[in-house]
């Protein structure tokens, strides 16, 4: 069994105000070429499909016709909802889609039915879990200890009663202890997000979205694909790709990667605004194309240097400085170990620097109150 892995295509974004829709759209005719050419069995689409949950109709529109040109494929595709995505939106004319082979998860109501593919080694059954919160999970199954989104997943994929015989493949949209992030994405304070990866013992391979930079988890039956394209400069070094994941007789797992190209790269550039400007530099690059960061060492603010360098890097989106006043600028920097601590340990942090005291033991349990109020909603 053959399958593509996707995710995180956030159609409609915007990067430092610059719509990539023009991007998004040249990629997913690369990744139809990916398709094409590797013949997969089905297509797995983790989530955040979109980047808002009510997305632009040009984002809508893109989407569409990306799926219709996988069903005239014969393709199975299977689609959940990412953190970003609407799950009541997104599942709009799913039940439909069906007799087209697109599968689009409903909104999470306690239950998750696979779809059953078969080859020559048997069936691989492949279950679709979007992006769900300790809140929603609890409200479904109160009888349920879940305290955390390592409780809910666990409850979750108690109820689908896998039989570890066959193979079993999971698509969900998690952030799984220990991955990498990137700058693109939404972060929880103190990790609080976490997933334990024990959680998906019974699978042969998890796909998973919510993560910008590809990557595998402990092994690469548990991996992040990646977004197909750069959607920060904390990206700017990655080799954005598709997956290609294999599966065999039980027990037997493969993925490789299959680069793509962006019709414009992201990559960050410093220098003075005179080495900068000099023919010499760009001439021989991409640069003039490229969506730049540009850093520039100047000691003195260049006068309306955005503009002037704008008519050569066409696609400047950022511009900073690094001299010795931007240096020696007073701040307050953020807490090392973000993910390791809770949300009241950092905020205590905080506090603290601001005030140069700590907090008392009854403003600590009233923030606490508050935190866990507000992280229910």
């Amino acid at each position: 069994m053959k399958m593509i892995h996707l995710s995180d295509l956030h159609l409609g974004k915007r990067v430092h105000e610059v719509s990539m829709l023009e991007e998004q759209s040249d990629i997913l005719q690369k990744i139809i070429s990916v398709i094409d050419e590797e013949k997969p069995d089905a297509v797995l689409i983790a989530g955040d499909v979109y980047d808002k949950s009510v997305p632009p109709v040009e984002a809508v529109g893109l989407f569409d016709d990306f799926l219709v040109q996988l069903a005239k494929r014969e393709l199975t595709v299977l689609v959940i909802s990412g953190n970003h995505d609407s799950a009541e939106r997104l599942a709009f004319g799913g039940r439909l889609m069906k007799e087209s082979g697109i599968h689009i998860s409903p909104v999470y109501h306690g239950a998750a039915e696979p779809v059953t593919l078969d080859d020559e080694y048997g069936s691989v059954h492949i279950y679709l879990l979007p992006f769900v919160k300790p809140a929603h999970v609890r409200s479904i199954f109160p009888e349920e200890t879940i305290e955390s989104y390592t409780d809910a997943l666990r409850t979750a994929v108690s109820q689908m009663e896998i039989d570890r015989t066959d193979r079993n493949v999971l698509v969900t949209h998690q952030f799984v202890t220990g991955a990498s992030r990137s700058e693109s994405e939404e972060i929880s304070v103190g990790g609080s997000d976490n997933v334990d990866a024990s959680v998906f013992d019974g699978f042969d391979y998890v796909a998973l979205g919510h993560l910008h930079a590809p990557q595998n988890c402990g092994g690469e039956r548990i991996r992040y694909c990646g977004t197909p394209l750069k959607y920060s400069f904390s990206e700017a070094g990655d080799q954005k790709s598709v997956s290609v994941v294999t599966l065999l007789e039980k027990g037997t797992l493969s993925v490789r990667t299959v680069p793509l190209t962006p019709k414009h790269d992201m990559k960050e550039i410093r220098g003075t605004y005179e080495e900068l400007t000099k023919k010499s530099f760009y001439e021989h690059t991409t640069y003039q194309e490229d969506y730049l960061h540009i850093t520039l060492t100047d000691e003195e603010d260049i006068p309306e240097a955005v503009g002037r360098l704008r008519s050569i890097y066409h696609r400047l989106m950022k511009l900073d400085y690094d001299n010795r006043r931007t240096r020696s600028g007073e701040q307050i920097t953020g807490t090392a170990d973000v993910t390791q601590k809770t949300p009241l340990a950092l905020f205590e942090e905080f506090y603290t620097q601001q005030n140069n005291q700590p907090m008392s033991a009854e403003q600590a349990a009233w923030t606490e109150h508050l935190i866990q109020q507000i992280w229910e909603e």
